[in-house]
């Protein structure tokens, strides 16, 4: 991809490329979201030929949603908040079995500009991505240059997160 290319055209390139990937390989996608807020889930969808590939997408903006729909323990949220490697990781699981997807992201974190903290700052995000039964994690620590460059770089870092897990695969996988 080019240097120059502004976030948008990434977005659409890694998408493009995601698409691509599952419809090789023969999975489904998922995609959980908090801090997102289902951009990525828009930007997935918005790839010709997407239906063959996406399940669908859960906005679990509110902790309730994180608990009543995807799963995660409420007490977990209490212990470590809802933007922990903890939590993302419970809600990867859960898109990923209620929606019967083999692949799938989850992301939690705090856009801004308010919400930070001195320990969980305005851009730490959490992701999560599981591929075939394998959960990865990765700590996000995006710069506060406002909520919506926040939201579309860390939509970047996911979808090269999903990416790269998929490239670890050793051959295609078909749906079930």
């Amino acid at each position: 991809m080019s240097a120059f290319m502004d976030n948008a055209d990434r977005i659409t390139a890694l998408a493009t490329e995601l698409v691509a990937q599952m419809q090789q390989r023969g999975l489904w996608f998922a995609s959980a979201e908090s801090c997102t807020g289902g951009t990525i889930a828009q930007a997935v969808t918005s790839i010709a030929g997407c239906s063959s590939v996406v399940r669908g997408a859960v906005v679990a903006y509110h902790n309730n949603v994180k608990t009543g729909v995807l799963g995660v323990d409420a007490a977990v949220i209490e212990r470590v908040g809802a933007v922990s490697e903890e939590v993302v990781v419970a809600m990867v699981n859960g898109v990923a079995e209620l929606l019967d997807a083999q692949c799938a992201v989850a992301t939690s974190g705090i856009a801004g500009p308010g919400g930070g903290t001195l320990e969980k700052p305005v851009g730490t995000v959490w992701v999560a991505v599981k591929v075939c039964g394998r959960v990865r994690t990765k700590l996000l620590r995006l710069t506060d240059e406002g909520r919506g460059v926040n939201v579309r770089n860390a939509v970047i870092a996911a979808l090269e997160f999903v990416l790269s897990a998929l490239s670890e695969l050793p051959r295609p996988m078909q749906k079930q």
